[in-house]
């Protein structure tokens, strides 16, 4: 695996002691995105459909600092958006690390070049770089020539440096394992922490909705991918990961998890983002809110259609860390004797009782606008004129 052993023994303390308070619902991650705007269109993405406005707005220095105050999670994953537009970053990450987080900042790595040399190398800190695959694949997925290459010029900068460095790989419908595997196979050549792995989340508002996984085919995709590492693996090419071997057990369909949508909670321009980093259908002021007044209940599949088909890591990685440090004994189980890839799948969380989805986007969107015109015209600042 490519978790650092300090990094899995104070999160794995840290679950413990929650699980000794007798406490059922707790962060692990905080999901910082301190703004949306980004200098890529990805396809699959739907954290960019705002209006300029929205776009411009950015978390400060010291909101992003109250949040990991508020929020008592060891690990603060940094996304967006791109982190790397903010002037600001590398003063939200230097204070991080000085409250004692693990920080994981995904990029693209258009900037890194640029901006790599204001930031220093930490042991608790690592670029997460976004690769989805082989070159033909990345490009594909971002809509952009050229950035599979950058994205691998940037990572070999980033080691060379001294920096801890990741991928992140987000997979999709019409994905082929053998191609998945060959380039697992390449980013073993890299000698990196290791890949964060996920299936694609159906966001409402993305471009592109036809190549979103369901919950059966995003199984059959994983169990064919990791037959191909076994393989590879006897070649010499051991792929790491930096996730719960649960976790990718789970996408195998050997698992069966109910979300945690509590345990990576989302700090975003709008506020604490109910209920979850994917799906954002109401709004908190405070961490204490979010996670006194939300429903959870109401989320998750088989309670909620919009999570019908979700398998995510930010839903689900939480879970399986948990269950792992519960019941260690299937950790080992699959340490040991490497993640089935044959016979029956686990009985799946059924979906004939979930209720039926809302769409509340616009007004969201709509309540952003309108604070952000109160607060232009209480300064005597210009208002756009109207389209």
């Amino acid at each position: 695996m490519g978790v650092p052993l300090t990094q899995a023994l104070r999160v794995g303390g840290y679950i413990l002691k929650q699980h000794l308070k007798g406490n059922k619902r707790y962060p692990l991650v905080l999901m910082l995105e301190p703004l949306f705007r980004c200098n890529l269109a990805c396809q699959g993405c739907g954290k960019i459909d705002y209006p300029n406005e929205i776009l411009n707005q950015r978390i400060s220095v010291a909101d992003a600092v109250q949040a990991a105050r508020e929020c008592p999670a060891p690990i603060i994953a940094i996304a967006g958006g791109e982190p790397l537009l903010h002037r600001e970053m590398p003063q939200i990450v230097e204070a991080y690390l000085k409250m004692g987080k693990f920080v994981i900042l995904c990029t693209n790595a258009l900037l890194l070049e640029k901006k790599i040399d204001q930031y220093k190398p930490h042991k608790n800190f690592c670029w997460d770089i976004h690769l989805d695959g082989d070159k033909e694949m990345h490009d594909r997925s971002v809509d952009q020539a050229g950035v599979y290459e950058r994205a691998v010029d940037a990572i070999k900068l980033s080691k060379s440096k001294g920096f801890r460095t990741s991928i992140n790989c987000t997979l999709f419908d019409g994905t082929d394992p053998d191609r998945v595997a060959a380039f697992l196979d390449t980013v073993a050549d890299l000698d990196i922490e290791g890949v964060m792995t996920s299936p694609g989340y159906a966001y409402e508002r993305a471009p592109d909705q036809e190549h979103f996984l369901n919950r059966q085919r995003t199984k059959e995709l994983f169990r064919a991918i990791f037959r191909r590492g076994k393989e590879s693996a006897k070649r010499g090419k051991k792929w790491k990961f930096t996730q719960s071997p649960l976790f990718l057990d789970f996408l195998a369909g050997n698992q069966t998890y109910a979300c945690t949508p509590w345990g990576n909670p989302t700090r975003n321009v709008f506020g604490w983002q109910r209920p979850c980093y994917l799906l954002g259908e109401g709004y908190a002021k405070s961490f204490k809110e979010l996670m006194e007044t939300t429903d959870w209940d109401k989320y998750g599949v088989g309670n909620y259609e919009k999570c019908s088909d979700c398998m995510v890591h930010s839903g689900f990685e939480a879970t399986a860390v948990m269950d792992s440090v519960k019941h260690p004994w299937k950790i080992a189980q699959v340490a040991l004797g490497g993640i089935k890839t044959e016979g029956a799948m686990a009985k799946d969380i059924p979906l004939d009782k979930a209720r039926k989805a809302e769409f509340v986007f616009s007004k969201h969107v709509e309540t952003k606008m309108a604070e952000i015109h109160a607060a232009k015209a209480a300064r005597g600042a210009p208002l756009p004129a109207a389209e």
